[in-house]
Formats: structure tokens, C-alpha cells, sequence
């Protein structure tokens, strides 16, 4: 029997790789995709889908508020979608239901497949239900609570990890699905897109100048204008940054400039 799958993710080539992954899966039909949170509550209320995939960060609504607006009782087994573990990973084991990190690679896709339909062949519709229910009364907690930005941020360093203070942190910079760290004349890669890590970094302290660089505003010295759009920071170690319009803006809303 074959699974019709919901895809939804604001990113297109996250969206095309996952498609991609999934026509190997000879029971698996993918029969929509959506690219952000309004148009998938409109194909699940108009489409019967038997297998959701949900990326949590997407901007306007988050997955957990697409699931959250649609209810336990009426979402189809999901599998989150996350660029990172740290807030979820651990409501995800309590509450049974499966997670995958971005970039999704094809053996944790299986894994999580296989679960799927082991789900279906073992619980009855009112025990995912309930796992469903614990999972989003979970999450609905955490919004309510106050945010609480990073302080600091964890990144492979060779065979171990380090802890990096965000206030050492010069700008940050977008590698697909990573986020490079600039601190110092050292370069880290963390496993998280910078679109998911601006939000939980202080926003009076890093700015998105660039759709691919937040900077930290202790560390901005001068800013050059390229035109009528674009332009270039210059870091007090020298390093040069470049700017979008709205990023522009933005630094002179902060009263930087």
C-alpha cells in the first residue's frame, strides 16, 4: 500500500534533495509540497496525506505551528524536519515521533521510514495520536516560555568539541546548510543554517546585513556604500563583510551608523 507524502520546507533544494531520496521508496508517493506553513495546513485540509514530512524553521509559521494548528487528532504520522538538535532531539524520543536533521542523508531517511511504517502496522490511530498530542503539548510550553538568547554555541573542532562564547563571535556566514563561525583568525563550521542560528542569537547584538552574514555589532568599524544597494562592513580585525540594502538599513535602525 502505498503512503501519500506531504513534503514542506521553505527551502528548495532541501525540498529536491528529500524528493529525491524518496523515489527510491517504491511506496512511497510524494503527492504535494508545500513551501511554507499556510499552503501545507491548505493541502492538509484539502488532500488525504498519509505521511507528513515538517520542517520546524520556516519563516511566517513554524512547523510546530502548522502541527499545533492542525491538532493531534488530525495530523498524519510526521517526521520532523530540523538544521539542528539541540531543542528538539529530546521531545522527539519522549514523544515517539521521528526527526531528521538537515542535510537528510538516505540511511537515517530509511531508519526513519522504517519506524513509519512499523508505526502503522503496530499502533492504532488513537495511540499516534496521543504520542502526537505529548509531542506539541511539549512544544506549546517552550513558546509560551520568554526567549532567552544563545550565550553560547558548540561546534566540532577535529575529534572534539568547543564551546564557543557568542560575544567572540565576529559575523557568521552561510554554507548551505552550515554556518561558518568566524572568531579570531578561526573558522568553525556549525550544523545549522544561518536563517534557524539568527533566531536564537540576540538580535541587539547580531545583525543580518546579508541574506548570508550576521554580524556582531561590537565588532563593526566602518561601512562603505557600493551604490544605491550594496555595500561592504569593515571589521575591526580588518575583515570585510558584505552588506545588502536591507542589511544597510537595518545597521542605521540600530543607530550604528
Amino acid at each position: 500500500m502505498s503512503l501519500r507524502a506531504l513534503i514542506v520546507d521553505d527551502e528548495p533544494l532541501a525540498r529536491e534533495r528529500l524528493k529525491l531520496l524518496l523515489a527510491e521508496e517504491p511506496d512511497i508517493l510524494l503527492a504535494e509540497e508545500a513551501r511554507d506553513g499556510l499552503e501545507a495546513l491548505a493541502s492538509l485540509r484539502a488532500n488525504p496525506i498519509d505521511l507528513l514530512f515538517l520542517d520546524i524553521q520556516m519563516p511566517g509559521m513554524t512547523g510546530l505551528e502548522v502541527a499545533i494548528e492542525v491538532g493531534a487528532q488530525h495530523l498524519p504520522p510526521t517526521i520532523f524536519i530540523t538544521a539542528y538538535q539541540e531543542h528538539a532531539v529530546e521531545a522527539f524520543r519522549l514523544a515517539a515521533v521521528d526527526y531528521l536533521t538537515k542535510p537528510i542523508e538516505r540511511p537515517r531517511l530509511k531508519l526513519a521510514l522504517d519506524r513509519v511504517r512499523g508505526n502503522r502496522a503496530a499502533f492504532s490511530a488513537l495511540a499516534m495520536q496521543a504520542q502526537l498530542s505529548k509531542l506539541l503539548e511539549s512544544f506549546e510550553r517552550r513558546t509560551n516560555q520568554t526567549f532567552e538568547p544563545a550565550q553560547r554555541l558548540r561546534v566540532r573542532d577535529g575529534d572534539k568539541d568547543l564551546i564557543i562564547p557568542t560575544y567572540q563571535v565576529e559575523w557568521i556566514g552561510a554554507a548551505d546548510y552550515y554556518s561558518s563561525l568566524h572568531v579570531g583568525k578561526r573558522t568553525y563550521l556549525l550544523r545549522e543554517s544561518i536563517a534557524d542560528l539568527s533566531k536564537r542569537l540576540d538580535p541587539a547584538v547580531f545583525i543580518r546585513v546579508h541574506r548570508s552574514a550576521l554580524v556582531n555589532l561590537s565588532f563593526v568599524q566602518a561601512l562603505y556604500r557600493e551604490g544605491s544597494e550594496d555595500g561592504t562592513l569593515v571589521l575591526t580585525n580588518g575583515q570585510r563583510v558584505k552588506t545588502s540594502k536591507a542589511g544597510r538599513d537595518r545597521l542605521i535602525a540600530e543607530g550604528k551608523f
